[in-house]
């Protein structure tokens, strides 16, 4: 397929304009909408590109429901609960066996819920017992075929499990919920043929992610796209799009370019912080669960979760300090703002420029 010309179109840069109003007007309201909960450390797969680098035996034990409700007793007030979100991450969600008591404290109260998980652990049985307890979504990791996907999980039944989670989804109608796939060279390559199987097997929502080294990903070079690699997954998602045979979107890993709403629903934004915050398996208040500690903002052991919510995240949301390194002369950076907090170490140092990788088009 035909690759983009890196010179952003006038229709683009409109487009764009018009969504940065948006987004300076959403920093304003500062509105928390999503509530991420790192309900545990532990995990039952042992996943190369993990950014936490997750385990069957954690180095901190899970912390107890009574504190993260307490969290929500102290939010609740200060939102509109059935337009708040709240999603159970980890490790693997499903290794405690009190979500749905969790859960069932969040319809009580209004919240609708959801969890992401690897779905080795969803057995019919399970699914029942949380459909009970109120769940409104989920997402199950599903990276190709067999091979490829547990190659990427490290265990030899993820993929069973996991495309019987699938199954069992698609035949569910009171719930939303999609598939997420990280891309890689094990991967790529089977792209257009796995995109066929989930249609075949009653998907209508995915997403497909990029993986970017940090964590344990790090250590897996293989984990890594080429810039042709990188930028020929955009094509295939726009094409896909295209189609309309399955609603798929790309990740909000980072600014793209004239693949700007070709590839996913809206225009690139960092949602974290400025509408999205996470409750840590320690205690730390954060936005997305993949930042590092370096961004944290406080712990509900010794601050009030809304305080801190509407006093601090200064850094998330005005990002004028991100205007440094590769970023310092880049005209592009009033529309991407430094790219994805996620993409940032300790130091601040962005890791990684998605609009930089893409490659221009051939003469």
């Amino acid at each position: 397929m035909k690759q983009i010309n890196k010179t952003l179109s006038l229709r683009k840069r409109i487009g764009l304009e018009l969504f940065r109003r948006i987004r300076k007007n959403n920093v304003r309201l500062h509105e928390l909408n999503t509530l991420f909960w790192e309900c545990t450390l532990r995990c039952n797969i042992s996943c190369r590109h993990c950014g936490s680098d997750c385990r069957a035996v954690a180095n901190r034990p899970d912390m107890p429901v009574e504190d993260f409700m307490h969290v929500i007793d102290q939010i609740t007030p200060h939102v509109h609960p059935n337009r708040t979100m709240i999603v159970f991450t980890g490790g693997e969600a499903l290794l405690r066996n009190d979500i749905e008591t969790c859960g069932h404290e969040l319809c009580r109260r209004g919240f609708p819920w959801g969890l992401v998980s690897n779905g080795l652990a969803l057995t019919r049985g399970r699914l029942d017992s949380l459909l009970a307890a109120g769940l409104h979504s989920i997402t199950i990791s599903l990276d190709g075929f067999e091979e490829a996907h547990n190659w990427l999980r490290r265990h030899p039944q993820s993929y069973a499990r996991a495309l019987n989670a699938v199954r069992m989804l698609a035949g569910e109608k009171q719930i939303v919920w999609d598939v997420v796939t990280c891309v890689n060279r094990k991967n790529i390559g089977e792209l257009p043929a796995f995109k066929e199987f989930l249609i075949d097997t009653g998907v209508k929502r995915w997403r497909i992610f990029t993986i970017f080294p940090v964590g344990r990903a790090a250590g897996f070079p293989e984990l890594q796209l080429s810039d042709e690699d990188f930028t020929a997954t955009f094509d295939f998602i726009r094409a896909t799009r295209r189609e309309e045979r399955i609603h798929l979107n790309y990740g909000c890993e980072g600014f793209l370019g004239n693949y700007e709403m070709e590839v996913r629903d809206s225009f690139y934004q960092c949602y974290a912080g400025v509408n999205i915050a996470s409750v840590l398996a320690d205690g730390s208040i954060s936005a997305c669960p993949s930042i590092r500690a370096g961004f944290h903002q406080g712990n509900i052991y010794k601050d009030r979760f809304m305080e801190v919510w509407n006093e601090r995240f200064e850094p998330f949301r005005n990002r004028n300090w991100a205007k440094k390194g590769i970023c310092a002369d880049c005209s592009l950076f009033r529309y991407c703002e430094g790219n994805g907090m996620h993409l940032y170490n300790e130091r601040g140092d962005l890791l990684f420029c998605h609009y930089r990788r893409i490659l221009p088009a051939s003469d």
